[in-house]
Order: C-alpha cells, then structure tokens, then sequence
C-alpha cells in the first residue's frame, strides 16, 4: 500500500475507486459504487437499497458518516473525511447461510490483510482490528433477507485520521496516532479488493479463512473477561476459536465455554505474539 508523509483529510477519489474497483470501470469485482458527502448510516442506506433490488456487490461509501451503528446497538459519529466508512452488499447462496458466525470475522481478515505488515496489527474476537491493543475499527453485519434470495449488508467504520481528541473511547486509537500514514482513496482499493477476496472465500466455505482468523487472533492466549447477554460475566482463558467463529474459554476449574456474542475485555497481554497469513492483492494502484 502506498504511504504518505503528508497528514491531511482530503475528500475520496470517486472516479479512481470506480475505475479500479468496479467491472465498468474495467478492473475490479464490485457492480457499484455509490459515494455521498454525508450521510446517516451507509448500512441503513444499503438495507434500503437491497430491499429495492441492489445487485450483489454493490458499495456506499461515505465521507462523513453522522450515525453510524455497530456491535450491540452502539452509535459513533467522527469528522468527515476521517474515517474509512463503507458497507457492502452480498447476495449469498443458501449454503452459506448456516455460516453466519464466520462472516464478519472474514471482514476483520479482510483489514488485517492490508495493514499486517505494521507491528501490532491483530484481530480481537470477533472482528475488531486492533493495533498495540487499542482498537482501530468496528464491523456490523445485518441480514437484509435470509430467504430465497438472500441479502446482507456488512458495514465497516476504519479510523484513518482521527485525533486523540476525537476518538470515541479511550481503548480506541487511528491508524494515524499508530503512525500508519496512508492515502485514503488508496487505502480504501486495497481493502475493498482484500474484502471481496475473503468474503468469497466465505461464500466458498475455504478452509484457510478460519485458519487465517486463527494466526492473527489477538485473543487467543489471553485472560480475558466475557460479557455475556444479560450483564453476565465469565472470567478465564481464551483457548480456542472453532469453525463456527465461537471462542472456547476455559474458567480457573477447567471447565470450557463456547460463546458466539458478547463483548471481550483481555485483561493482560501475551508475552509476545506473531502471526502469517496469505498476502492481500498485490495489484499496483498509483494515482498521478
């Protein structure tokens, strides 16, 4: 991915992201792309627009997104042109359907893929991207239609500019304040390219994706709170994650829970940790 020495906060490329990213365009995957100044939430739009027959593949992509939604009903909101903020919309065949659990972990894989090569750079369970254990993004996947025709949307919100005056919580941080300095417009190619690339593997049921998911899994090895629905706590060790997506952990008696939602908190880092993982498309982009 090509860097930048220079910090600025300069509206997308629309015309380079359709060129490289759609198949009018001649050289990418996607069948859209919509890209508006300001808006509430681009999964909302999305929903909306897959109820009205948006074809798979479809993108909304935004420069200022004033009511954007995550994990548990969460709201954010962040200046325009900071945040890396897209939803996308996939039309999946019924077989993948009983694969729910693993699909946003395939979005997490998809950042972690372009930014690996920083230090620090991981996936907390199940899908936020991490750098030095600080939170760089969030991901919501909501099902449009499970039917005949099925239809999600997947939302993803990057902090790529933001100060430390204008991030959300305290545990969160920007590519940024990690010293990851980036082309935005560029930024968001190589990861819309990486994040067709994995959600196909999902669609595929490949067995690398959990594999995948597996190598660059910060929670794993960690002592970890849980937060179950229903204010419930669970403390210990997390384990495993299986091939449904759920993390294994394993209380102070041995015994070993699986749970598919709920909020992880680690309470104290591995003593080191590294990870591999198949390389992102490496295609060349460059604007002049």
């Amino acid at each position: 991915m090509t860097t930048s020495q220079t910090r600025n906060r300069i509206p997308l490329d629309h015309a380079f992201l359709e060129k490289q990213l759609t198949a009018h365009g001649g050289l990418g995957p996607f069948s859209t792309i919509y890209h508006s100044d300001s808006t509430g939430s681009t999964n909302t739009d999305l929903v909306a627009a897959a109820r009205a027959g948006a074809p798979a593949w479809s993108v909304h992509i935004t420069e200022h997104q004033q009511a954007g939604r995550g994990r548990m009903g969460r709201k954010f909101q962040a200046p325009p042109s900071a945040l890396l903020a897209f939803s996308v919309l996939i039309r999946p065949p019924q077989s993948a359907l009983n694969r729910l659990g693993t699909l946003s972990l395939a979005a997490g894989l998809a950042l972690v893929d372009v930014l690996e090569s920083h230090e620090g750079i991981g996936l907390k369970w199940p899908n936020d991207l991490v750098c030095n254990t600080k939170k760089l993004s969030g991901i919501l996947a909501e099902a449009v239609d499970l039917g005949d025709n099925p239809a999600i949307v997947i939302g993803v919100g990057l902090n790529v500019d933001l100060r430390e005056d204008e991030l959300p919580v305290a545990h969160a941080s920007s590519l940024y304040l990690e010293g990851i300095q980036c082309d935005r417009t560029e930024l968001a190619v190589h990861v819309l390219r990486s994040f067709y690339r994995r959600i196909r593997q999902w669609e595929d049921n490949a067995p690398e994706l959990i594999d995948d998911y597996r190598k660059v899994c910060v929670t794993l090895g960690q002592e970890v709170r849980a937060i179950l629905p229903g204010e419930k706590e669970l403390l210990g060790r997390a384990v495993a994650v299986t091939d449904q997506g759920h993390l294994l952990i394993e209380d102070q008696a041995g015994m070993t829970h699986e749970m598919s939602v709920g909020d992880i908190i680690h309470l104290r880092q591995k003593d080191q940790w590294h990870y591999c993982s198949d390389p992102a498309d490496s295609s060349e982009t460059s604007r002049s």
